[in-house]
C-alpha cells in the first residue's frame, strides 16, 4: 500500500484570482458575436471546458461552426492579462506549506499552453508542482473525473490518498467522481451552500485561509 499521498489543486479561481477576468472576456466575446449573455450565467458556468461552457450557455441547437470563434475570441481577450494574473493571497505559500508535509503537488485545469504557463508563473511555486493535467491531457473535463484523475496518476496516487481542492460545482462533482476528497474555496464566488451540496466535505475562504486551518483539515487527517 502507498504512503503516498497528493494534493490536486484547480488553478482558476482556486489559486489565482481569475473567474471574473473569465466572466468579463467571455462575456465580451458573446457580445462581438451578438449573444446577450448574462454574466451571472457566466459565471456560473467557469470551470467548465470550453465545449461544455458554450453548451450551457448557448444551448446544443447553436451553430457549432461559430465554436471555434467563439473560443477564440475569448482567448485573446484574456491573453491581454497573461502578464499580471494576481495569484490569490497565500497561494504559493500553501503548496509550499503542503510539500514540507510530504505531499505531491499536482494542478489539475482547463487551461493549456501559454495560459497555463502565465498561471503558474503567477502562483510562482514550480518549485514544489510536480506537474499539470490540462485541458490537452484528457478526453472530457470537469465535471467528468478526468482530470483529477490523470492529475493524482501524474503523482503515482489512489483515489483514496488523494485530496482535490478547487472552488466550483463543478470541481467537486469531479473530485467526487474520481473518489479523490472534494475540498473548497470560496475565492472563486460561488456559495458555499452550493459547494457543499456538490459535494464538498470542507469549505475554506481562500488559500490562506486554507493554510491557517491545515492542522485541523483533512490534509492533516490523511498524514
Amino acid at each position: 500500500m502507498t504512503t503516498r499521498r497528493a494534493a490536486v489543486f484547480d488553478v482558476d479561481g482556486t489559486l489565482v484570482d481569475t473567474n471574473h477576468l473569465h466572466v468579463v472576456t467571455w462575456w465580451e466575446a458573446f457580445r462581438q458575436a451578438g449573444h446577450h449573455v448574462p454574466m451571472r450565467d457566466i459565471h456560473r458556468a467557469v470551470g467548465l471546458s470550453g465545449g461544455d461552457l458554450l453548451d450551457r450557455l448557448l444551448g446544443d441547437d447553436r451553430d457549432p461552426d461559430e465554436d471555434e470563434q467563439l473560443a477564440a475570441a475569448h482567448h485573446a481577450l484574456y491573453a491581454t492579462y497573461f502578464e499580471r494574473l494576481p495569484a490569490l493571497d497565500a497561494a504559493g505559500d500553501l503548496l509550499r506549506a503542503l510539500a514540507g508535509r510530504g505531499w505531491e503537488i499536482v494542478l489539475a485545469t482547463s487551461a493549456s499552453g501559454a495560459e497555463l504557463s502565465a498561471l503558474r508563473r503567477a502562483i510562482d511555486a514550480d518549485d514544489v508542482i510536480l506537474g499539470a493535467a490540462s485541458a490537452d491531457d484528457v478526453a472530457d473535463g470537469k465535471p467528468a473525473p478526468d482530470p483529477v484523475q490523470q492529475a493524482r496518476e501524474l503523482a503515482g496516487v489512489p483515489s483514496e490518498r488523494a485530496v482535490f481542492v478547487g472552488d466550483t460545482v463543478w470541481d467537486m462533482k469531479a473530485a467526487a467522481r474520481d473518489g479523490a476528497t472534494p475540498v473548497a474555496v470560496l475565492s472563486g464566488g460561488i456559495p458555499r451552500a452550493d459547494l457543499e451540496t456538490a459535494g464538498a466535505q470542507a469549505v475554506y475562504r481562500d488559500p490562506a485561509d486554507l493554510l491557517g486551518h491545515l492542522d485541523s483539515s483533512v490534509f492533516a487527517d490523511m498524514e
